[in-house]
């Protein structure tokens, strides 16, 4: 898995990403959607995204039979071309389940912001779409992609790069092996990966290749 946020990476814009053997490509958010979409191309396999504070908004987009819509109206989706948009949704995609939960802490006015309030009444729709899927097939979430981290979890003291508390309670919920984040620079200091119990938090700002097994139950389907 190849997952990208918020940093663009000038050697992945190249044919140099294709040294890269990945079955699946994942972003954190605050990335350029064309940078999204020369990835899938590149490498010829499926995105997976949620959307950060300086993204487009995304909300209320709906695609009917390959159509793009927004309040009844034919519109032109601003999102990557192809790429899946996992924020308030848990997606199957190249053999792994993913939950998304995109945009940061509100500190302005602009899109892709909520308070703690808003992001936890989504972070319960989530949880509730993970538990339907799992009573239909038993299967958990395997990754859990957000823009923002877990509050005390890899975020920074100042407004805008604070976590969300509501963070820990949809791991707990969920309980995926792995949590993946962007939002929190580096600034030249690699940020260690941290542990909410069972899942591993990982900070993806720039890029990470990861390994993560694909369940047994979908390599036998």
């Amino acid at each position: 898995m190849l997952a990208v946020a918020d940093e663009v990476v000038e050697q992945l814009w190249t044919e140099q990403v294709r040294q890269h053997e990945v079955d699946l490509i994942v972003a954190a958010g605050d990335l350029p959607f064309d940078y999204l979409e020369f990835l899938a191309n590149a490498l010829d396999k499926p995105c997976v995204f949620v959307p950060g504070n300086h993204d487009a908004d995304l909300t209320g987009y709906a695609n009917v039979r390959g159509l793009w819509t927004k309040a009844g109206h034919p519109v032109r989706w601003p999102g990557p071309t192809g790429a899946v948009n996992a924020d308030e949704r848990v997606v199957d995609v190249a053999g792994l389940r993913i939950a998304g939960l995109g945009g940061s802490i509100r500190y302005n006015k602009g899109p892709n912001q909520w308070t703690e309030r808003q992001q936890a009444r989504r972070a319960r729709r989530v949880a509730r779409l993970a538990g339907w899927r799992r009573l239909r097939d038993g299967r958990g979430v395997d990754v859990l992609l957000t823009h923002s981290p877990p509050l005390d979890c890899g975020d920074e003291p100042d407004a805008p790069h604070r976590g969300f508390s509501c963070l820990h309670g949809l791991v707990s919920r969920l309980r995926p092996p792995l949590l993946l984040h962007g939002h929190i620079h580096p600034h030249g200091h690699p940020k260690p990966d941290r542990q909410l119990g069972d899942t591993r938090v990982v900070n993806v700002v720039g890029y990470k290749v990861l390994d993560i097994a694909v369940p047994e139950e979908v390599r036998r389907a």
